[in-house]
């Protein structure tokens, strides 16, 4: 039993890995699909190896009881179970299946005779020009093993003595895995071990005692304000700061490798802090996404997304948004939608200015696009660009670059100012209806709109609107809210305005309704819940007998069917075909429901250190729609989970139909009849 109201959000997110690892399991799942999840709970762990641990081992160092030691151990066992099931399915499971449909996939096994005159040929051809042998004695000044990426530790004998050299893999400038064609099988092979296989070419004339694969993780060089409360963060940055140049949380290598040749690559990069952990021979296999078997092994069919009624008309899209708002839900519905907010902009006389966020910018973004155009045809054009975008950094920089020597204003963040809001305005001469604005839960990103559930607003209604204009105004300043700063928002629940209070208030209607012997229910789907105020609020509900719905994807540090004290919440969580990333909010309100959208999730970092926005859903029809769509995702016993007071993942067993959420909503939102089970 829990003996604690709060899951540890960290023990939680892994659970949370633990369950996309599951469904790499399903028996019904295509093997296609079974490999990406296989790439995607490596991908998350590596995350999780870099945003992490580096906070986790500072803790270590600056709590004085036994917590902080216990919650890294308890972390490390997690991962370690999870890895060992992650093994087993690979080489018990899906490498056998694989070999069924026609691959041999050279997983820890040597490479056939056959084949490596076929391997030297595009060793010589390919590789070699990308390869980087180091001396690790003399290692070369400023050279240290990049981040994530694969090495092969090579023992060479020159001279009568053996020393140890580093031969870089380059993934990031070739396929990580080549596809051998022979008249029985086709043979998939590793880029490392293609380098294997050709040593005696990298180093002439000597000895080669043995290559083994190694990987350095490092911290993500994290913003600790947004994941800790002040005090706390400062310690740890403190902590931090005090590491040696290139802070590792874990150094992966390949069992076999001796001893002393293992402690010179720790003692040559200064790796002493990091968890030292003995892996498999072929590390980085979030790469198995780009397994060269697409199109020759079941996976799940294409749901052609719904294509707007509009684009077959004659009409403009901002003429259809001034009669009534619209909704895109994406990946089900076309994204061209939203793509045609911007370009319409770019062309209508009436545009004057355009305003919006990017957090995440698409690596070829139309929409950026679409803004350089803009301003090349006299527009007003101001995007704020987000900078610390996890891992997305560089590519948010270069689009503002190019953005901004065409003429658009850019306005990046700073420590004092995260805007992780995803919205947009377009400023028209139109006396009646001078703004026309767009309200997303997700970001403006058309490469994610592809396999990420999120729910984009398109709307004329100006009091909405006027609110936004003034929130642009006041982010154009570039400076953290303060007690000046008197915005009045009676539509949009914007943090560090009266997010946080906005919602606080519509928990307390339920709760004084409850209490007054009123329908009083709460229905909420975010990525993640950790901010204690607003879990404490729920209890609260819950004790006052309103009953609470939680869809929770990710982190869920609320703990379900404590007596007295939450026994009225319920939460499950959905992983499927497309990520589940919409945020929403619905309350009963005695029949009066009032349902909220919008970027928050409900954690410290998005209520208390950035700006979010979340907003209303006024139009009838799509707030029935929406209703529906969640109703659907409760409703699923295919895919959900129960999260329960243990921190399971507990399959949903109801009795009834066979609601699988994901085909139910495409077949909903397409009007198409019910998926055959091939379209399943």
């Amino acid at each position: 039993m829990n003996d604690s109201i709060f899951f540890d959000r960290d023990i939680s997110w892994l659970t949370f890995n633990g369950r996309v690892l599951a469904e790499a399991a399903g028996a019904n799942v295509p093997l296609m699909e079974r490999i990406r999840f296989l790439s995607i709970y490596s991908s998350n762990l590596d995350e999780f190896y870099r945003v992490r641990m580096p906070a986790l081992l500072a803790l270590q160092r600056i709590q004085k009881d036994r917590t902080a030691d216990t919650l890294y151990m308890q972390a490390a066992s997690i991962i370690n179970a999870q890895q060992v099931k992650y093994g087993s399915l690979l080489t018990g499971d899906v490498i056998p299946q694989l070999a069924d449909s026609g691959f041999r996939f050279l997983y820890d096994e040597a490479i056939p005779e056959e084949i490596l005159p076929l391997l030297s040929t595009y060793f010589f051809t390919d590789v070699a020009a990308f390869l980087h042998p180091v001396l690790l004695s003399s290692v070369e000044e400023g050279f240290f093993p990049e981040n994530n990426q694969l090495y092969l530790a090579v023992i060479v004998e020159q001279e009568k003595k053996n020393k140890l050299f580093l031969v870089n893999v380059p993934s990031t400038s070739l396929p990580r895995f080549l596809k051998v064609k022979q008249p029985s099988i086709d043979y998939i092979v590793f880029l490392e071990d293609i380098i294997r296989a050709n040593l005696q070419h990298v180093f002439p004339g000597d000895s080669i005692k043995g290559a083994y694969s190694i990987k350095i993780n490092r911290d993500a060089e994290l913003d600790l304000q947004d994941e800790y409360e002040e005090d706390l963060a400062e310690k740890i940055e403190k902590q931090l700061s005090k590491r040696e140049f290139g802070f590792a949380t874990r150094f992966l290598y390949e069992p076999g490798i001796p001893l002393r040749y293992l402690q010179a690559i720790i003692d040559a990069f200064t790796l002493y802090k990091a968890s030292v952990v003995e892996g498999g021979k072929h590390h980085n296999l979030k790469d198995l996404a780009g397994l060269p078997v697409e199109g020759a092994i079941p996976e799940y069919p294409s749901w052609a997304p719904t294509v707007d009624a509009i684009s077959e008309g004659t009409g403009t899209l901002y003429e259809e948004i001034i009669k009534r708002d619209r909704m895109v839900h994406t990946p089900y519905q076309s994204y061209g939608t939203i793509l045609r907010f911007f370009n319409e902009a770019v062309i209508d006389p009436l545009v004057t200015e355009i305003y919006t966020t990017m957090y995440r910018v698409a690596r070829d973004s139309r929409i950026a696009h679409a803004l350089i155009s803009a301003a090349k045809n006299g527009k007003k054009a101001t995007v704020l660009v987000e900078l610390k975008a996890r891992f997305d950094e560089a590519n948010n920089i270069r689009w503002a670059k190019q953005m901004k020597a065409a003429g658009v204003r850019i306005i990046y963040s700073n420590n004092a100012l995260k805007v992780h809001a995803k919205v947009a305005l377009v400023k028209r001469e139109d006396v009646d209806h001078p703004y026309l604005g767009l309200l997303a839960t997700g970001n403006l990103n058309e490469n994610t709109a592809r396999f990420y559930t999120d729910h984009i607003l398109l709307t004329a209604y100006q009091p909405m609107l006027g609110e936004m204009n003034e929130l642009f105004n006041f982010l154009s300043k570039r400076k953290k809210p303060d007690a000046d700063d008197q915005i009045s928002f009676k539509h949009l629940l914007v943090a560090q305005f009266n997010l946080l209070q906005g919602f606080l208030d519509l928990i307390q209607r339920e709760i004084r309704n409850a209490q007054n012997g009123l329908p009083a229910s709460i229905t909420i789907k975010l990525n993640n819940l950790e901010e204690e105020v607003l879990i404490n609020k729920l209890y609260e509900a819950s004790t006052a007998g309103v009953t609470i719905q939680l869809i929770v994807r990710s982190i869920c540090r609320l703990v379900p069917g404590i007596a007295g004290r939450s026994e009225n919440i319920k939460v499950k969580r959905i992983v499927d075909r497309y990520l589940e990333h919409g945020r929403v909010f619905i309350f009963h309100n005695n029949g009066e429901e009032e349902i909220f959208m919008g970027s928050a999730d409900w954690m410290n970092r998005n209520i208390y250190r950035r700006i979010e926005v979340c907003f209303p859903v006024y139009d009838k029809a799509i707030r029935d729609q929406v209703r529906e769509i969640i109703a659907i995702q409760w409703s699923d016993n295919v895919q959900a989970t129960w999260i329960g007071e243990e921190l399971t993942n507990t399959p949903v067993k109801e009795q009834g139909p066979r609601v699988r959420a994901q085909e139910r909503i495409y077949e909903l939102l397409s009007g198409t009849k019910p998926l055959t089970n091939e379209e399943k």
